[in-house]
């Protein structure tokens, strides 16, 4: 479990390019037969992935959390990214498929992650935040996910948002999720951009081919900052910063959130001619 402690806006406007990647982005989720981690001071979430070629990988506590198992305080939502995989919890198992999201609330003891397919390895995505209560653990495929197009193919941004965990959705504490899917020659996610000083937010870029790559955009709207983001990197996004992306193809984002609310539509826009 690496730990990032939170930056402020002040401290981003002189940082170099190296130092904003070392606070915001993570570009090592995705390791063979194992689990990696980040813990965020932003709203304590939590991000990581788990490679599985068939291997059983336990989520275990680790010593920054001082719980007795990874769940006593908190909630999970996972997305398998590509292959086959299997999710136990507590006992149960449960299949997922491509983009396929499975919640579990807090309290389950037992989580672990595993490859079901021959070809492929099972490549999973996960947030986790702190929760109150308990919610039952459900899965959800893309069929049933609340789907809302936007954008045009004229400003190279037409995508279709489909969301999981959300009040609509699978309910959780705070935790919210799902992801976001570029069309083929569109290559703008989030512009004009917006900001919501209730929530962070996360986003894990994927299903993008290896030799190409994304600009993300951050930073205060008058004092804008970008990454060079590859695929299967994460980007953690503080709640007082923009949130944007430009590649140089079409990919997918996996987006999560967390704070104070649970309202989709909480956004503060900023026009285009206000961003410097």
């Amino acid at each position: 479990m690496e730990i990032r402690h939170s930056v402020g806006k002040r401290e981003v406007k002189n940082m170099k390019s190296q130092d904003l990647r070392d606070h915001f982005l993570v570009e090592d989720l995705m390791k063979d037969n194992k689990i990696q981690m980040v813990y965020s001071h932003y709203d304590r979430i939590i991000i990581g992935g788990a490679v599985s070629d068939g291997k059983e990988l336990e989520l275990e506590t680790s010593d920054e959390l001082k719980s007795d198992y990874f769940l006593e305080r908190r909630e999970l939502g996972i997305i398998l990214i590509s292959g086959e995989g299997l999710v136990t919890v507590d006992g149960e198992k449960y299949t997922l498929e491509e983009k396929e999201c499975l919640y579990v609330g807090r309290g389950k003891k037992s989580v672990v992650f595993s490859g079901r397919g021959k070809n492929e390895k099972a490549k999973f995505y996960f947030t986790s935040t702190p929760a109150h209560t308990e919610y039952p653990v459900a899965k959800m495929g893309l069929s049933e996910a609340e789907s809302q197009y936007m954008g045009s193919a004229e400003r190279s941004n037409e995508r279709t948002i489909n969301k999981y965990i959300h009040p609509d959705g699978i309910k959780s504490c705070q935790l919210m999720m799902g992801f976001t899917v570029l069309k083929k020659g569109s290559i703008w996610n989030t512009m004009p951009p917006h900001l919501h000083e209730r929530r962070m937010e996360a986003y894990f870029y994927c299903d993008l081919p290896e030799d190409d790559r994304i600009w993300h955009f951050m930073g205060e709207f008058e004092e804008t900052r970008h990454m060079l983001v590859a695929n299967n990197q994460a980007i953690i996004s503080p709640p007082w910063s923009i949130h944007s992306g430009a590649g140089t193809s079409n990919y997918c984002f996996v987006w999560a959130m967390a704070g104070e609310n649970q309202s989709f539509s909480d956004m503060d826009a900023v026009p285009l001619d206000k961003l410097k």
